[in-house]
């Protein structure tokens, strides 16, 4: 799963719509991840392709999307993969 598919599920935890998911990123991230329309809209076209997300409504000017209960299974095996990247990473004496 990329960064920008990990954080548009983690913004997914309310319905929402594109502006307001790029917003919610750049807030999640503290400004690390600023995710254009572009990128964003091909995110979100490949994950409601393979049913992670879906359209809730469409008012032909504004979707907005929601996780499936596929993309919330997604979300938790990749957040548990890189909790035990992280772990496996403290080898080095890290923070």
């Amino acid at each position: 799963m990329t960064e920008a598919m990990y954080y548009v599920l983690l913004a997914l935890t309310q319905q929402a719509h594109g502006y307001k998911l790029m917003r919610e990123i750049t807030d999640l991230t503290h400004g690390r991840l600023n995710m254009g329309p572009g990128t964003l809209y091909g995110v979100l076209a490949r994950m409601e392709k393979d049913k992670l997300i879906t359209v809730e409504e469409d008012d032909g000017r504004r979707k907005v999307y929601s996780i499936t209960d596929n993309g919330k299974e997604a979300f938790r095996k990749e957040y548990r993969r890189l909790q035990n990247m992280v772990r496996d990473g403290a080898i080095l004496g890290g923070d």
